[in-house]
């Protein structure tokens, strides 16, 4: 320390004083107002960065807010399509059924008439069959009745009896 003190110069102090506060002095007038602006630049560029973030932050819970009432509209809208697929689905098989029921109707009533003009049908051919077989028969029978002259003279008696003259 001592040497310090030896060593030191009044003069020396002076010039080295006055170098600094000009040198102070320069970099207030020159240096310190673009250092000022560019800390001042980057301090807003971090605020607007910092702002962003937040905006972006915002941005995202709006966006999955949307996304999850978008989600739920289309579970919603699934929901009623998948509704509106099982009432056609019932509809239509209870269409056919219904249809298939007339149809069967339909089939029982034409096989009900067919049976009912078969049936009668039927009936004719044995009315027609039973009254050729009785004209066959009435023809035998009176041919063997007829046969006979005598036979004859009575029956035409008998006849002319029953008819009466007006």
């Amino acid at each position: 320390m001592e040497t310090l003190l030896n060593d030191f110069s009044p003069g020396l102090f002076v010039m080295q004083t006055v170098l600094l506060i000009v040198l102070i002095l320069l970099m207030v007038k020159f240096a310190w107002k673009p250092i000022l602006n560019s800390l001042n630049e980057r301090e807003e560029g971090i605020q607007g960065a910092l702002d962003a973030a937040e905006k972006a932050k915002l941005e995202m819970a709006n966006l999955q807010a949307d996304n999850e009432r978008l989600l739920q509209e289309a579970r919603t809208e699934r929901e009623a399509m998948l509704k509106e697929a099982r009432e056609i689905k019932t509809k239509m098989i209870s269409d056919a059924k219904e249809e298939a029921k007339e149809e069967a109707d339909k089939m029982i009533t034409q096989a009900q008439g067919a049976i009912e003009s078969e049936k009668k049908a039927a009936i004719a051919e044995m009315k027609a069959t039973v009254a050729t077989l009785s004209l066959e028969i009435a023809e035998k029978v009176v041919k063997s009745e007829l046969s006979d002259n005598g036979k004859q003279m009575k029956l035409v008696n008998e006849m002319l009896s029953d008819a009466k003259l007006n």
